[in-house]
Order: C-alpha cells, then structure tokens, then sequence
C-alpha cells in the first residue's frame, strides 16, 4: 500500500538484473533464472498470474539477442503458457513485448515478453472507471502454486528442453 499511496519510490535498477545469484525466489518474484533468462512474476499484473520474461543479458532492442537467446526465450514462452493454463486455466492469453519508452515499455533497457492470461469478463467497470485492477488470487499464492512446474524439469505435462539448475536457493 504504500508504494500506492506514494509513500515508497520506486526500487532502482534493474529487476531482470537483480537477484541473479538466486534461480527461485518469492522475494523478488523470480519464477525461473538460468545464465540465458529469467521469468518473473508482475509485481504489478494486469491479470492474476501475469509473467514476465527477459533475457539474462541487460539488452534493450530485439534485434541484439543472439539465436540462442532468442530460441531459449520462444521455449520458455510456449513453457510458461504450459503452466499457466494448467495452474490457472485462462480462456486466453495475452503475449508480447514493448519495444521502446514510446511504445510502452516501463523498463525499455531491458527487453522482456509479457504473458498475461485472459478469462472471459476478467476486466470488468472498475478498470474502466476507476483505473482499478481486481485480481482473484494473491500473488505470492500463485507464486507458490507455479514456482513447483520451474524447479521441475518437467514444465507442466510438456517435457522441456530447458533444464534448470538444481542447487536452488529458498526463500
């Protein structure tokens, strides 16, 4: 409530950058890190259970990410709808990123994808009137319901071919 009511700023740097010693954490809402990305949950979402998903790399245009980057970031977007549908079963799904200050990116030094799930009559007056946001679920429930399907190989019910480093730290 406090960052809310303008009493806290804002943390500053990176939130892509920070934590990068930790693969898990519901402190800083990471989802899943390796040395290539990282998925993150919203600490503002749209909807319940909106991720994020970043290069490991500081990078802010599309066009610098190597192959590798790009093809381990289109993986873990197909992995993350994995999980998703099967934690929280959204009609649908929002996926995409904001290229540039201008075209909407809060944070436009370091590229990242939005993964948003959609229920039919999920946004109802309160955002329209009220710029209010209702969201069902508590994050740091839903990061306890996902964070399992990240420190599994597995992915969901999809075997994955991201693998994820098991010395995991707890938090």
């Amino acid at each position: 409530m406090e960052y809310i009511e303008g009493k806290a700023g804002r943390e500053s740097g990176c939130i892509f950058c920070a934590a990068k010693d930790r693969p898990h954490s519901a402190t800083d809402l990471i989802l899943y890190r390796d040395a290539t990305l990282a998925v993150l949950m919203n600490r503002f979402p749209y909807a319940n259970g909106h991720l994020l998903v970043a290069p490991a790399r500081h990078v802010a245009d599309l066009c610098d990410l190597s192959a590798g980057e790009n093809a381990a970031i289109a993986a873990m977007l197909t992995r993350c709808t994995t999980i998703l549908r099967k934690h929280l079963k959204p009609d649908g799904f929002n996926i995409g990123l904001n290229l540039g200050e201008v075209a909407g990116a809060g944070l436009a030094s370091h590229l990242h994808w939005h993964i948003v799930p959609r229920w039919h009559g999920d946004h109802n007056y309160m955002t329209i009137l009220a710029e209010v946001r209702t969201i069902p679920e508590h994050i740091e429930k839903t990061f306890e319901k996902l964070v399992p399907d990240f420190r599994n190989r597995e992915g969901g019910k999809r075997k994955s071919r991201l693998t994820l480093n098991r010395s995991t730290t707890r938090s």
